[in-house]
């Protein structure tokens, strides 16, 4: 008689309906907890907000020094609890605090809600919550949250503090709770003054349940709620993945050909993200040439070359300037990889170095393009029929 462990469990009927209940599942809550850490985020955002307003209130701090306040605390918060806590972030969550208060709804629940004084509400708002105990602060901020208060994601309320006028933030903020809008959705209103054509339009209803519609460029993937840039700086946690097997598969390639040639690269960063106003880029790969004394940034695009490729290096090194230059270091350089399906193109940007001579000593000291080229169609080759193996083997 065979081992119990042999034998082969029979075909169970419904098997498949018992796997993709488990999977609904799994995602909705997934969904739930992303939302439920992103409402404590929103909470803790606001809370430290006030904290700002009510110490600069407070006579600690004369107004002229607002500025020196921010930059003092984001380098203090930033070396004990990691990302997140830069100026602009700073100065966001003071904003946030100022613009929106908590209101209490006729069925005493706790409402965020844009503030507005030409659309002044009769739900009565509460005063700001006194300072209390540093151990009742999660306690506190976690009811908060779980009351609903903050019905929006953290990325919904950067995009709508970027609407200046507030009758129209409040319409977008109530239609974005009220339609399940996602962040995409909210701002694809916004950028096409989704308000200004409704006030203007005959048909206000019709327009408004045309509004709440989802486009499929609206929708958000579960892997994209999870990896939230704003979350991940919030639990700081690291975010280094690529969208693209093919896309990571190049550039891990190509990272350990440049380290390993031996042309003066140093690693930095892989898949860095960088914020630049209330938009996210990612830095594909960042190495530092020795020799050069300077940056090298490195962005790969699956597609032919275009004028808009070399517009987004020029903003990427125009950032590594201001915020990732260390003193002493020349001038950042940018790399533009363009793997395009039988093609490869490889174009240096030099962002602003200016002199003939410097731009020459760059030019030599750094890989031959051709060489660069080459590598990428022969790892493209590889790493595609590597792919199609994997899929037939599947």
């Amino acid at each position: 008689m065979k081992p119990h462990s042999d034998k082969q469990m029979p075909t169970l009927g419904g098997y498949g309906s018992l796997v993709a209940g488990i999977g609904e599942l799994l995602e909705q809550v997934r969904r739930q907890a992303a939302r439920a850490v992103n409402s404590l985020l929103t909470a803790t955002y606001w809370e430290i907000g006030r904290r700002i307003v009510e110490f600069e209130q407070g006579g600690a701090v004369r107004a002229e020094y607002g500025e020196e306040l921010l930059v003092k605390l984001s380098a203090d918060l930033t070396s004990r609890y990691g990302r997140g806590f830069s100026r602009p972030g700073l100065q966001r969550m003071r904003t946030f605090y100022l613009d929106w208060e908590i209101c209490s709804t006729p069925s005493s629940e706790l409402e965020a809600r844009a503030k507005c004084e030409e659309l002044r509400s009769q739900p009565e708002c509460l005063p700001a919550p006194k300072d209390i105990e540093p151990a009742d602060i999660a306690l506190r901020l976690s009811t908060q949250a779980l009351m609903g208060a903050f019905r929006l994601s953290w990325s919904h309320y950067v995009r709508l503090m970027s609407v200046d006028k507030p009758v129209a933030r409040v319409f977008y903020e109530n239609e974005a709770i009220r339609g399940g809008w996602s962040v995409r959705q909210l701002d694809r209103q916004i950028s096409t003054q989704f308000y200004e054509r409704t006030a203007k339009s005959q048909h206000q209803d019709a327009m408004l349940a045309r509004g709440r519609e989802a486009k499929p460029g609206d929708v958000v993937s579960l892997r994209e709620e999870i990896r939230d840039p704003y979350l991940l700086e919030f639990l700081n946690l690291r975010d280094e993945y690529s969208e693209s097997d093919l896309e990571e598969a190049i550039i891990h390639h190509l990272e350990w050909f440049l380290l390993e040639m031996g042309a003066g690269f140093t690693f930095v960063a892989r898949q860095k993200r960088i914020r630049i106003g209330d938009e996210w880029y990612r830095l594909d790969l960042l190495l530092f040439h020795r020799r050069l004394r300077c940056l090298v940034v490195i962005d790969l695009k699956l597609g032919k070359f275009t004028h808009a490729d070399a517009g987004q290096m020029n903003l990427y090194l125009n950032y590594a300037r201001e915020h990732l230059m260390e003193p002493g270091e020349n001038e950042p350089v940018g790399l533009i990889l363009c793997s395009a399906k039988n093609d490869a193109v490889v174009h240096y940007a030099m962002g602003g170095i200016k002199a003939n001579v410097f731009a020459s000593r760059y030019m030599t000291d750094l890989p031959d393009e051709e060489t660069l080229r080459n590598e990428i169609l022969i790892t493209q080759r590889a790493v595609r029929a590597r792919l199609q193996e994997d899929r037939h083997n599947g």
